[in-house]
């Protein structure tokens, strides 16, 4: 199922850059518009399937699962030093926006950054919210790939 996924998206992509050179300020051009932007958006999320989308096939011959691991209750300050991070870049970037556009855009800014600012916060509330947390910044466990 990746590979028509990808195989749609990469045409669907083809077909949205062909309409973007036909937008114009005419109803045609207002058409080619909406098609620019449906296509563009329906394939850039099937390209995104079809590239990182799991096999649905187990990877073990047998087809035996490992038991998981239970989640893990002790936190370590990799989850605050993110958060506090995410919710640096969103200031700096909503300040950035209300100092040279003025505060409307500021609040747009704000509204379009919200679902990365609860993100953060949600981080740095559970690791302070945390039962038993580690003051240790553990870097392997931020590049480790799962």
């Amino acid at each position: 199922m990746r590979r028509p996924a990808l195989l749609a998206g990469i045409v669907l992509v083809g077909i949205a850059f062909f309409a973007a050179t036909r937008v114009a300020n005419t109803r045609e051009g207002l058409l080619y518009e909406v098609v620019t932007l449906l296509a563009g958006m329906a394939g850039v999320v099937l390209v995104l399937y079809g590239l990182f989308a799991r096999s649905s096939q187990p990877k073990s011959p047998a087809g035996a699962r490992l038991p998981a691991e239970p989640p893990s209750r002790i936190r370590s300050a990799n989850d605050l030093v993110l958060g506090a991070t995410g919710l640096l870049v969103a200031t700096i970037l909503v300040l950035g926006i209300a100092l040279t556009t003025g505060p409307l855009w500021a609040l747009l800014g704000l509204l379009l950054l919200l679902p990365m600012v609860a993100g953060c916060a949600y981080l740095c509330f559970r690791f302070l919210r945390a039962p038993e947390r580690v003051w240790r910044i553990d870097l392997r466990s931020l590049t480790r790939h799962r």
